[in-house]
């Protein structure tokens, strides 16, 4: 079956009376950097009588903004992208040495109630990097001073509320002092602790409460997920993008599905920015594809601008259809 899939995405707003909106921006366009190749991309916009021009924001995605000058009564934007969803391999990334094994800062010491779990496990990966059969020279900590300097807007940490806090000095003790396996272990943890729910209100819940209801949708995780690697000393950040599937209908036929989707990237030396999908609990792969990676959720909204107060109806679909590619001659 043909790897190569067309993905026709619809975003369809209606409003009761003519409005003007101000400069809308279009989260919609795949990451130069997705792993998954993207073999031809498009968006339209209607009304068509408007400005439109592509441009990068400061967290390197790449954005559409749209003006239009006059009153409109329905905004309308279609993507279609053709992607190729060939098989890769989630861990074919290599870390530096320097980073193959973890230990928690020395300000979890705050977190782990005896204070002495922090320092037990930095004193185990310091032992784990010496026993390796290369000799490194381990540093201060995860990141160099100029990576530190660069991953600062992903490294803001606030503080733990007491779901946090007693979910991050239990993983403390246990955690592995590898750092590959840590962070597996992590997500699978997460994904097996909160429940995953559809969640069709906007906005972004806490990681005090998705702790707090052991449910959330995939948003809701992924930022959970981002709360604890910061905490455990980790850059992270938000990652919105399309998701494309292989499921089986009732009957047993094989059909493929998109929807958009969120997950949370780390950045390891040596392997660069990595996705872990806190909803399943595995790292991404092909069917994920990035569109927008900011520090926060509210900075990947797929659509976000000015709109006058009016009675606004919304409505999305997805249609995915496998393309058959001509073999070479």
């Amino acid at each position: 079956m043909s790897s190569h899939v067309l993905l026709t995405h619809q975003t369809r707003y209606r409003y009761d009376r003519p409005v003007f909106l101000g400069p809308q921006t279009i989260r919609l366009r795949p990451s130069r950097s997705a792993r998954t190749p993207v073999r031809a991309y498009a968006l339209r916009v209607d009304p068509a009588e408007c400005q439109q021009s592509w441009q990068q924001d400061e967290f390197g995605n790449q954005v559409a903004e749209v003006v239009f000058a006059e009153r409109v009564t329905h905004f309308d934007i279609t993507v279609r992208l053709e992607v190729d969803l060939s098989p890769r391999n989630a861990f074919d990334f290599t870390l530096a040495p320097e980073a193959r094994y973890w230990a928690p800062p020395v300000a979890l010491d705050a977190v782990s109630p005896a204070g002495s779990a922090p320092l037990q496990r930095q004193q185990q990966a310091a032992q784990q990097q010496q026993a390796g059969a290369a000799m490194f020279a381990p540093r201060s900590g995860l990141y160099s001073p100029d990576e530190q300097a660069a991953l600062s807007a992903y490294r803001a940490t606030p503080a733990a509320g007491p779901y946090l806090h007693t979910f991050l000095a239990d993983w403390v003790k246990k955690a592995s002092c590898d750092t590959l396996d840590m962070l597996v272990a992590l997500n699978r943890a997460l994904a097996g602790h909160i429940g995953y729910q559809v969640r069709l209100e906007p906005g972004i819940w806490s990681p005090e409460e998705t702790l707090a209801r052991e449910t959330g949708s995939c948003r809701d995780s992924a930022w959970l997920m981002i709360a604890v690697l910061r905490h455990l000393g980790f850059a992270a950040r938000f990652v919105s993008g399309y998701l494309l599937q292989s499921t089986r209908t009732a009957e047993g036929e094989e059909t493929l599905t998109c929807d958009l989707h969120a997950w949370a990237e780390a950045f390891l030396p040596g392997a660069g920015w990595v996705g872990f999908d806190t909803t399943s609990g595995l790292l991404t792969a092909q069917g994920h594809l990035p569109l927008a990676a900011t520090p926060a959720p509210e900075q990947a909204a797929p659509v976000s601008g000015l709109l006058d107060q009016c009675n606004a109806t919304f409505d999305v679909s997805m249609q995915t259809a496998r393309l058959v590619i001509p073999e070479s001659v």
